[in-house]
């Protein structure tokens, strides 16, 4: 991919790479809001696309692709702490939903159904529901848990610092066992859907044909397990 005077050929960089682009993109949009649009995730991460290609000083091939892998990756981050993905109305769902997923299971013993949980919430189960499908968003560890008040954004020091991984984190205090202890214990269904999205990477409509549903459904279960997720891990 070079010119006939020898010079890298940008152009075809791009269009070699796009797909690339595209595919971290709908990756990671599977885990935002419905108010994100991938197309911004897209052109973001064509800029960290054509900055890695004007970076770049390695040999090419697989190694220029991992490396780019990351600028796009840190490009997109960037465009979604700008755009401040995470609205406070979002957290604040999500955290009554992790509150009521608490105090049901210590009352009960049991994990909690969604009926259960959208009584407990003063909720129909249609709305319920609905406010799942608005936590599309909600994550397994909010940024947020990783910073004090008087912090940078968790977001600038990820993107500045490679060697800050948000793995590292998860590796302390037992938090993995604790998270696998917590997998186990998920409802059949939303555990199916927690091992096919995030081990083998299934996006929520492959989800939806294996699993029979809508993606919107798969959606809610996604949103759902991470609820119960994380109100077991904040309870420890």
């Amino acid at each position: 991919m070079y010119t006939e005077t020898g010079t890298i050929d940008k152009e075809q960089f791009i269009i070699e790479y796009t797909p690339l682009v595209k595919r971290i993109a709908y990756h990671m949009m599977a885990k935002l809001p419905a108010s994100v649009m991938v197309d911004d995730l897209i052109q973001a991460g064509m800029i960290g696309l054509m900055d890695a290609i004007s970076r770049y000083e390695g040999s090419y091939g697989r190694q220029f692709e991992s490396y780019a892998a990351q600028r796009i990756r840190g490009s997109i981050l960037d465009e979604l702490r700008d755009a401040d993905w995470l609205p406070r109305s979002l957290r604040k769902k999500m955290r009554q939903i992790e509150a009521a997923v608490r105090a049901l299971e210590q009352r009960l013993d049991h994990p909690p159904s969604e009926q259960e949980l959208a009584d407990e919430l003063n909720m129909s189960l249609e709305e319920y529901q609905g406010a799942l499908q608005d936590a599309r968003g909600g994550q397994l560890i909010y940024y947020e848990d990783f910073q004090e008040d008087e912090e940078d954004h968790f977001l600038d020091r990820l993107c500045g610092n490679r060697e800050n991984e948000p793995l590292d984190h998860l590796l302390e205090k037992n938090l993995r066992e604790l998270l696998i202890e917590a997998i186990e214990n998920l409802p059949p269904r939303e555990k199916m859907v927690m091992g096919m999205h995030y081990e083998q990477e299934m996006n929520l409509r492959e989800i939806g044909e294996v699993l029979g549903v809508s993606e919107s459904r798969v959606c809610q279960l996604n949103a759902q397990a991470i609820a119960r997720l994380r109100a077991r891990l904040r309870g420890k």
